[in-house]
């Protein structure tokens, strides 16, 4: 039920050099995000059993995403958890929203195997929130919490414009480029390879939600924190959410011993007076309407 990105074929015209570099570049683009969403996949796919234990901030900024939500009800019709993972929000979207079509996606199937484990009558499917198997404006409303930070955001964007009916609604929470400054800071000249995920300015996010055809009806900033008592408990807690993966520049092999003891040595600016140490979540939330 996956429908593939749209990807158009290319002939050879006058001037067919230019075009056909293009061409290349286009499918280059589309090999590595079709690359990077099998490694998302994995990642998750990997966490999933663990996932819902584990995943404290992500249940906070769903907490203040519904709060939110319930500010700027759906209009009727069906809503779309758009990567729902093991489908832990879906009883409060029901709860929140009533009796009406509640459909989860997400693109793990085992996170869908959990889900279908503890809520065997609830409708999901396998997709990518960049093409989703729906119909155009077919849904009255798409949750998406902290999802769009692994998608193409203008891409993604577009996707969820065309899945919604006019005066749909978008409830929307990702994270900005504050999320991680200190691994970032940490990290920062060890090596050549990224070990943080560069993360969606609000900037970019607002011109993005323009150019698919979203009015902007809310939005909120907020900073999370996520503790441990030291540097490697940290990103144990990371990966137990699945949350990992930086992109095609990343390390593919272990630091070295020196190397590790150095980013350890500056993560200790970050120790708290309770001992712990911390790690920032940049959360961005924002409620958009599908303009008519």
């Amino acid at each position: 039920m996956n429908r593939a990105p749209r990807h158009d074929s290319h002939t050879e015209q006058p001037g067919g050099s230019v075009a056909g570099a293009r061409a290349s570049r286009a499918d280059e683009r589309f090999a590595e995000s079709q690359g990077a969403s099998r490694r998302i996949a994995q990642s998750f796919g990997r966490a999933a059993a663990g996932y819902d234990e584990a995943a404290t901030v992500q249940r906070r900024i769903c907490d203040r995403l519904s709060l939110l939500a319930l500010d700027h009800p759906p209009p009727p019709g069906a809503v779309v958890d758009a990567g729902c993972g093991t489908g832990h929000w879906l009883p409060a979207l029901r709860t929140s929203f009533g009796d009406r079509l509640l459909l989860g996606v997400d693109l793990a199937l085992p996170m869908l195997a959990q889900l279908r484990r503890r809520q065997p009558d609830q409708p999901c499917v396998a997709a990518d929130v960049h093409a989703l198997p729906l119909a155009d404006g077919s849904a009255a409303a798409i949750w998406s919490s902290l999802c769009l930070q692994w998608c193409r955001p203008e891409a993604a964007l577009a996707e969820f414009a065309r899945a919604l009916r006019p005066g749909g609604v978008l409830w929307l929470s990702t994270l900005g480029p504050g999320t991680f400054a200190e691994l970032r800071t940490a990290f920062a000249g060890i090596d050549d390879a990224r070990h943080v995920l560069e993360f969606v300015t609000p900037e970019r996010l607002d011109a993005a939600a323009a150019a698919a055809g979203f009015a902007i009806s809310a939005r909120e900033r907020r900073r999370h924190v996520a503790c441990a008592p030291d540097l490697a408990g940290l990103l144990r807690a990371i990966k137990a959410v699945g949350a990992h993966e930086v992109g095609d520049d990343r390390r593919r092999s272990l630091l070295g011993r020196q190397a590790w003891r150095t980013v350890e040595r500056r993560f200790e600016a970050y120790r708290r007076a309770d001992g712990l140490v911390e790690v920032g979540y940049d959360a961005l939330y924002l409620i958009l309407h599908k303009r008519p």
